[in-house]
């Protein structure tokens, strides 16, 4: 079973949750929307989303089912919803329906460790069918480190349910805290067993940005619960690193397939040749694009089933 573990859907506003002004109005987010050919920021782009989601699900034949990620927001430390810095809110009850409805989907939660009913969320999620938790420290504003989210470690390990934490920059979203992108604050849930799926392999997402792949390596070296996921490595400030994994057998037995939709994917024209990225170009499905770069690039079946090994899926559920 092949799996992109790592595929985003959006609420506008309403019930589903939101996005704030703010980030709708951020270069990147207008980039999206205009590529995607969504126009107007109301509960009718957020449909026209889900559309879109479902129609690029069901064109990468490649791909058998797609992990589709809630979003939390940002909490106090009364653990209560932060609104004026929360600028993404992807309810786990909008991803719960889209899954019941869309038999290609898989349950990604969201849940900030801070929050208040952070374990009794994590075991109504569990139960709803989550195969992983998502986390975006920098965005989300907590320190993984932060002995507060060990209780929710322990409850993980208990659930077994992955963890999967953004590792490395950010651009897309509007930030909090950059020093919350380094892998190695993810030691302590690594130390009580959780499996944690570093997103991005702790790499830049722009020029002169903090680079954390050597110390993702490093933290590969010592925990056998860790991966990577190659989500986003088609952007051109991190596909650099594709050389690194590829020419590692031990880090390329460690990472798993996801393709971080809708962020854009670009082949990379020095490792597949100027022709072949032409024409890879011509794709326009951005997840089958991701799918087909890193199949051009010698990602072998044991990379494209890891996933589902990890995330323990299969054809009929979890």
């Amino acid at each position: 079973m092949i799996i992109d573990c790592h595929v985003h859907v959006a609420a506008i506003s309403g019930p589903h949750g939101f996005t704030s002004k703010r980030q709708l109005n951020t270069l990147p987010f207008r980039f999206m929307r205009w590529r995607l050919g969504m126009v107007g920021s109301d509960q009718n782009t957020e449909r026209q989303i889900e559309a879109k989601l479902v129609e690029t699900i069901e064109g990468t034949p490649e791909i058998d089912v797609a992990v589709v990620l809630a979003f939390d927001g940002v909490f106090n430390d009364s653990g209560q919803l932060d609104i004026d810095n929360t600028h993404l809110y992807i309810t786990n009850d909008y991803v719960i329906e889209l899954c019941r409805r869309y038999p290609k989907m898989r349950f990604g939660a969201s849940i900030n460790p801070l929050r208040k009913d952070a374990i009794a969320e994590l075991e109504r999620c569990a139960a709803a069918g989550a195969v992983l938790i998502k986390w975006l420290p920098i965005v989300q504003g907590f320190n993984p480190s932060d002995r507060r989210c060990f209780p929710f470690y322990d409850a993980l390990v208990r659930l077994n349910l992955p963890l999967l934490s953004h590792t490395g920059g950010e651009r897309s979203l509007i930030r909090l805290n950059d020093e919350y992108a380094d892998p190695q604050l993810l030691e302590p849930a690594l130390q009580r067993g959780v499996t944690v799926i570093a997103a991005h392999c702790g790499t830049r997402s722009a020029p002169f940005e903090a680079d954390y792949f050597d110390q993702f390596v490093a933290l590969l070296q010592r925990y056998e619960n860790l991966y990577g996921d190659t989500a986003a490595l088609s952007l051109p400030a991190r596909m650099s690193v594709y050389e690194k994994i590829l020419k590692d057998p031990f880090v390329r037995s460690r990472v798993i397939h996801g393709s971080d939709w809708p962020i854009i994917s670009f082949p990379p024209p020095v490792r597949v040749g100027p022709l072949a990225a032409m024409e890879l170009m011509h794709e326009k499905n951005w997840m089958r694009r991701d799918v087909l770069i890193k199949q051009k690039l010698g990602f072998d079946q044991k990379y494209w089933e890891r996933g589902a090994k990890v995330l323990k899926l299969s054809a009929t559920g979890t």
